[in-house]
């Protein structure tokens, strides 16, 4: 069984109260995806350090769960710079049991979002 590729360049946002783990999926023309992953601060330098990445890496597409509070202010940072970003419920993008960590999750986020048609919302505007 086969997955069809969604997008062949996004990223998976695992975001925390300080900190903020990214994970890169490029998928080349013969569905290889190639994952590159960097930690941020959560504050307003690190939003900055996070979307210059994004740029060098020429991704305009993020998934992230909308998990507690956090996520509104890397939301509002995000969009400010004309990237898109898409939310999932946490429900869909749990990760398989094993051992856990943040890396980890930023990139099965990641990947749900390269293959996987998951139920995910929009917002259309910065959230206050």
């Amino acid at each position: 069984m086969s997955f069809k590729i969604l997008k062949n360049n996004c990223c998976g946002l695992d975001v925390h109260k300080t900190w903020i783990y990214a994970c890169i999926g490029i998928t080349d023309s013969f569905k290889r995806t190639e994952y590159k992953q960097a930690r941020f601060s959560s504050f307003t330098k690190g939003l900055q350090e996070l979307c210059l990445w994004l740029a060098k890496y020429n991704c305009i597409d993020v998934c992230m769960e909308s998990t507690g509070k956090y996520w509104i202010p890397v939301f509002n940072v995000l969009e400010k710079n004309n990237i898109f970003v898409t939310l999932s419920h946490p429900k869909y993008t749990k990760p398989q049991k094993g051992n856990k960590t943040d890396r980890k999750d930023a990139k099965w986020i990641c990947t749900c979002a390269v293959w996987l048609n998951l139920p995910l919302f929009h917002l259309l505007t910065s959230v206050n």
